[in-house]
């Protein structure tokens, strides 16, 4: 039945109207452009009290300010249908403290951040003993310790992406809080070890809470950056802050060529704390939101789109914002870590302490999202697709904010149907 949108109080800011292209990226300095797609589908993924379990019809296409039906759709905080359950095929890390970024090397091993030690850890191989096997792996060990890392809150060391060219330039890129800022720095991965930082680019607003933290490189061979707001609603909507954006910068640290404004690495703005990315087999960019009290939210990134925040949380039917493709009440989702894999986004859920389901096709959401895993292992942060097609998928239990079990916190390893 009809869920009544509710974006709260509004906030007045000056929104700086554009004209995103389409979301879709492809190898090359400029993005593909395809001609006016219809918008992206939004759906209201919400329970009212009682859910009550039926059949309901697909939300229609929404573009800025258009108007959506919004519904509730079946299954929405419960399990989702048996035809797409993950299966919990192993444990391949434990003892793991506060796990966040998560990237995998071309030997198939993988590299993990935790956020309040500063320390990045390594975790064997898909095809070497003791890891993705089904069994428990037990403690990954350590590379190293990240320098300059000041953590506190929500900030520490935060997310990891390996460079696309490793094997000639073995670069691992880190973002991480210092005292003053946060920041995108790149180390040079040789004998196990990480060199000193490289800082690529700095004066990424920083707080308590709303840091961001998500990179990912993208088909084109740009590294695309989630932030958040600091604490500061107003640094969305302000196009010379690095807060509250997804920035697309070179492998090097610059502005990327195609960007949408000049000399400037801004790729889309009005954003409150972007933790998740993820690109489609399409090239078209993904993005998990933290909402406020209201919605939680994932969207499709468009070229210089706006998002609306802080004047707009979740739909908001206006011509000077983009509406997101799916919605959720913070105390459903609270989203982290994002990853697509066999025709769906899978995406972490830290509050909701459950996986969502949500697939999409051609830029538009193409079924209604379901839950796994709810409340099974608590706080979810990050989820990634391993090299042998599985989803690893990690804990966020000792963050400070969840209930740590022995052996927490740990990585799974999910075998998809």
């Amino acid at each position: 039945m009809p869920v009544a949108v509710q974006t709260g109080p509004m906030r007045r800011v000056r929104v700086l109207p554009v004209r995103p292209a389409d979301g879709a990226v492809t190898r090359g300095a400029k993005p593909l452009t395809r001609g006016a797609r219809a918008a992206a589908r939004a759906v209201t993924v919400a329970v009212a009290g009682a859910l009550v379990a039926g059949s309901v019809g697909c939300t229609p296409t929404s573009g800025p300010g258009e108007k959506n039906s919004h519904r509730s759709p079946a299954g929405a905080g419960s399990n989702g249908d048996a035809a797409h359950r993950p299966r919990v095929a192993g444990t391949v890390a434990t003892g793991l403290a506060a796990p966040w970024g998560l990237a995998f090397l071309p030997d198939r091993s993988a590299l993990v951040a935790e956020r309040d030690t500063g320390r990045v850890r390594r975790i064997p191989g898909a095809s070497s003993a003791g890891a993705g096997t089904g069994g428990e792996s037990g403690r990954p060990v350590e590379v190293d310790r990240v320098p300059g890392v000041q953590s506190g809150g929500e900030g520490g060391l935060l997310g990891l992406a390996v460079a696309p060219s490793f094997e000639k330039q073995p670069y691992v890129y880190a973002y991480l809080t210092t005292a003053r800022d946060n920041r995108v720095v790149r180390m040079r991965y040789t004998g196990g070890r990480l060199g000193a930082p490289e800082v690529l680019l700095a004066g990424i607003p920083s707080a308590g809470v709303h840091n961001g933290g998500r990179m990912v490189f993208g088909p084109d061979g740009m590294l695309y950056v989630g932030t958040g707001d600091a604490s500061d609603g107003d640094n969305a909507q302000d196009r010379r802050s690095l807060g509250g954006k997804i920035l697309r910068l070179t492998p090097d640290g610059r502005p990327a060529p195609g960007n949408p404004f000049e000399n400037s690495p801004v790729w889309s703005y009005g954003h409150r704390n972007v933790q998740g990315l993820a690109f489609d087999p399409g090239g078209r960019l993904w993005a998990s939101e933290f909402g406020q009290n209201t919605w939680d939210e994932l969207n499709l990134i468009r070229r210089g789109g706006n998002y609306g925040w802080p004047q707009a949380e979740g739909v908001a039917q206006d011509r000077r914002s983009l509406d997101p493709v799916a919605q959720w009440p913070t105390s459903d989702a609270s989203p982290s870590g994002l990853a697509y894999a066999d025709g769906a986004l899978w995406m972490a859920g830290l509050r909701g302490r459950r996986l969502w389901r949500i697939p999409v096709r051609d830029g538009h959401r193409a079924g209604e999202p379901q839950a796994y895993l709810t409340g099974t292992y608590g706080r979810l942060r990050t989820v990634a697709v391993a090299p042998d097609g599985s989803l690893w998928l990690s804990t966020s239990n000792t963050d400070g904010r969840g209930a740590p079990k022995p052996g927490d916190d740990r990585i799974l390893r999910l075998r998809l149907p």
